[in-house]
């Protein structure tokens, strides 16, 4: 048995405030469909979803619940851009390459905001994030992204602070400024998520939870997809587990997993805050990371709880870590009551950049958001989506990119995951 099949949401404070609730059957008997989809989370969801629109006849295999995984449980920001800095795409692609990944990046977040109002999705969704500078050399960075957005891309979306404005704003005297950016934001990541199910189950797509797929046989023109009780048949399918393909056997991913590293991130979430105390943090809606290596990242709840995550350290006692991870930012919430506390991968690649393309003519995949994958997953369900009918010139573009292997073992990841980790912590004491 894998893993993470068969499971159930783990507790968050997600899961105990979902507006929707969702349960599907499993798959137990042989089925045949258009496409098949491995993975009920936001990146196979947005594909289904895509699809279905068009037309076409899917079914989602799901190994745990819809939105077990990051989908269902990770910080909520919707970020423009990607989770390296764009000159590198500049460096390694051109000017002209470079612009169309960052416009699509911009459309990410637009598929957001279409969805939340096509479907009525109530995910608390809302605009505005900043990012925070710890001391003046990394301000630099931030002065340097801001003009690149600009002069490059003619993106005019962002703001510089300095520390007088950005503490008008935010209630911690530990950052010396900020870059805010008006069109990325931040929602409720479950109710996204089951929000995309609930569309796609009206569209006709059939989900099936409690299914994961556990081989695959690649014909000439049909994919045979085998569950622990059933086979699907498919014209294509689309591998979407993000950092749980590592735990997929190798014949059902053909060695894409050997890109993606999953880190453990962690996030506790305090009682309600009464309103004052809210917006004496944070007093305008937006969500904030600042540019560590290994970050900070933190938002106001819908419910004025703040909801403060970190990279974790592998530690038993993570709830009382974050807690003293906020306090270093928000010493005033010394006496305040955390209520949540919980973790789960997310799919790093080791240079931050997306992996998304095909390991035959008709098996697709995608991963590797790094962070990233509350917008970017609505992008890759969207060019995934244009290449099975018939248009592939953005996956196209997606797969031009450089994206290193790993090599070995869950063993070897491990050690290569935990030593970048230390490295990291090292650059951000010294940098």
């Amino acid at each position: 048995m894998l893993a993470f099949s068969h499971q159930e949401h783990i507790d968050t404070y997600y899961y105990h405030t979902r507006n929707i609730y969702l349960r599907q059957p499993e798959l137990r008997e042989n089925l045949s469909c258009e496409v098949c989809v491995i993975g009920a989370g936001l990146g196979g969801l947005s594909v289904a979803l895509e699809l279905a629109e068009q037309g076409k006849n899917v079914i989602v295999l799901e190994g745990a619940r819809i939105g077990f995984g990051a989908s269902g449980r990770s910080g909520g920001q919707a970020i423009n851009g990607f989770e390296d800095g764009i000159d590198e795409y500049v460096d390694e692609l051109g000017i002209e390459t470079a612009r169309k990944l960052w416009n699509m990046s911009l459309e990410a977040i637009d598929i957001i905001d279409q969805r939340v109002a096509k479907y009525a999705i109530q995910c608390d969704w809302k605009k505005g994030y900043a990012t925070l500078a710890l001391n003046e050399r990394r301000l630099q960075d931030l002065i340097a992204a801001e003009k690149a957005a600009e002069d490059l891309f003619g993106y005019k979306n962002m703001q510089l602070w300095d520390k007088a404005q950005l503490q008008r704003h935010l209630g911690s005297d530990i950052y010396c400024g900020a870059l805010f950016d008006s069109n990325s934001g931040h929602l409720h990541p479950l109710n996204y998520c089951l929000g995309l199910a609930k569309a796609c189950l009206d569209a006709g797509v059939r989900i099936f939870e409690q299914s994961p797929a556990t081989d695959m046989r690649i014909g000439a023109d049909k994919v045979r997809i085998k569950t622990d009780r059933a086979e699907v048949r498919a014209d294509h399918l689309v591998l979407s587990t993000n950092a749980y393909i590592t735990a997929l056997p190798k014949r059902l991913h053909k060695g894409t997993a050997r890109t993606v590293l999953p880190v453990e991130s962690f996030i506790i979430a305090t009682e309600p805050l009464d309103q004052r105390t809210a917006d004496s943090l944070i007093n305008n809606g937006m969500s904030v990371c600042d540019n560590n290596l290994l970050l900070d990242y933190y938002r106001l709840s819908a419910d004025n709880r703040l909801l403060f995550g970190s990279d974790s350290s592998g530690k038993a006692n993570m709830k009382q870590v974050m807690r003293r991870n906020m306090l270093k930012v928000f010493p005033q919430l010394e006496d305040v009551r955390i209520e949540y506390g919980w973790g789960g991968p997310i799919d790093m690649t080791i240079n931050a950049k997306p992996h998304f393309g095909r390991i035959a003519p008709n098996v697709y995949f995608a991963h590797g958001y790094s962070g990233h994958g509350i917008a970017l997953t609505g992008l890759a369900g969207r060019i995934i989506a244009e290449s099975i009918l018939g248009d592939d010139h953005r996956l196209r573009v997606f797969e031009s990119l450089k994206v290193p292997v790993v090599y070995g073992g869950k063993w070897i990841k491990r050690a290569a995951t935990l030593v970048g980790m230390n490295y990291y912590r090292f650059l951000d004491k010294y940098r």
